[in-house]
C-alpha cells in the first residue's frame, strides 16, 4: 500500500524565539527549531531586533533589517548554520 504525501509548503508562517532557541513554523504545520548561537546576529539581537523580521523570497525567507540578517527555509531545514568568519593572520 503506498503512502500519499501532502505537499510541503516550506514558506515562513511565523517565527518565534527563547532565550537561546529560534523556531520558524512553515505553512505546511511543521515547525523548525535551531540554536540561536548558530547564527550570531541574531544572538547578539536585542528582543526588539529579532521581532523585526520580514518575509522575503516569496516566503522561502526571514529578514532581519535591523542587524542585516537573512534566512531561508531551504538552509534552515539543511541544519546550516551560519557561516564562520575567518580571520587571515598576517
Amino acid at each position: 500500500m503506498g503512502i500519499l504525501a501532502t505537499n510541503a509548503d516550506e514558506r515562513v508562517a511565523a517565527v518565534r524565539f527563547t532565550e537561546d532557541e529560534l523556531s520558524v513554523m512553515l505553512m505546511d504545520g511543521r515547525t523548525i527549531s535551531v540554536p540561536l548561537v548558530w547564527y550570531p546576529r541574531l544572538l547578539k539581537a536585542s528582543p526588539a531586533q529579532r521581532e523585526n523580521w520580514q518575509l522575503s523570497a516569496a516566503g522561502y525567507g526571514i529578514h532581519w533589517p535591523d542587524i542585516d540578517e537573512d534566512l531561508s527555509t531551504e538552509g534552515l531545514l539543511r541544519g546550516a548554520p551560519a557561516p564562520r568568519k575567518t580571520v587571515n593572520k598576517v
